[in-house]
């Protein structure tokens, strides 16, 4: 546990490793946790560094690892919601030393951006759009009869947001291969006011895996604390086994 941001750059040997998600894929489930770790030690270091949040980037560590450990990214579509969420997407697919050129010029962009990764198949700014576009790439998928899974990742500040709803009521009626990950950490920029947020806060605290809300959707649901390693990526099995 650290007690400050480190000035120095923090031993990360398995980090060192993994230029790509194909070289995380080679990685032992029990090694996992242990990335988790210097991944969070080296997104403080180099945020610490660039300046920037810490937050959304350090509560979907686990999440980020397990995704890209499961899925095959780049031909699957990785979505999120609000751009500072993907600091660790970022890390892990090929950029942790450029984490130190964020906002620099020509450094990175502080967002998902597609010129500069395949990684990144959609530009994220702000909040409340990954579902429609993780929605768009599944249903293209869909035409062209290829296999490839669709994910958006989502905070429960960003589920507020009318666009996110448009996109759950379109996507009940497809039949399209998405998945919808809804990260309720309670918090937004500031506390989250309101009755979603109420809702969310007396009925789904606790609960891991999420359940089918009215046919509209299969929303996975983590809540603080943050779910282990091994939660998550049973949670996630279990989904890919029903489809």
């Amino acid at each position: 546990m650290l007690d400050k941001l480190p000035d120095t750059p923090p031993t990360t040997v398995l980090l060192d490793q993994i230029q790509s998600p194909a070289d995380l894929r080679c990685l032992s489930v029990e090694q996992l946790p242990v990335l988790a770790e210097e991944l969070r030690h080296w997104l403080l270091y180099s945020v610490g560094q660039t300046g920037g949040h810490f937050g959304a980037g350090l509560g979907v560590t686990e999440l980020t690892i397990a995704l890209h450990f499961l899925l095959n990214t780049p031909e699957d579509s990785l979505i999120w919601d609000v751009g500072h969420q993907c600091y660790p997407h970022k890390i892990l697919t090929g950029r942790k030393d450029q984490m130190l050129s964020m906002r620099q010029q020509a450094g990175l962009a502080p967002f998902p951006k597609r010129d500069e990764s395949r990684y990144d198949c959609f530009g994220t700014g702000h909040s409340s759009t990954s579902i429609s576009a993780a929605l768009g790439i599944a249903l293209a998928a869909q035409l062209q009869q290829q296999a490839r899974k669709s994910v958006a990742v989502i905070g429960d500040g960003a589920m507020t947001a009318g666009m996110a709803f448009e996109a759950l009521n379109h996507a009940g009626h497809t039949g399209a291969d998405l998945l919808v990950i809804l990260n309720d950490n309670d918090m937004s920029i500031s506390r989250n006011e309101g009755g979603l947020a109420t809702y969310l806060a007396n009925n789904l605290r606790n609960r891991i895996a999420g359940a089918t809300t009215a046919a509209l959707f299969e929303a996975w649901h983590f809540s603080t604390p943050a779910p282990s390693m091994a939660t998550i990526l049973s949670s996630f099995c279990q989904h890919c086994s029903k489809h």
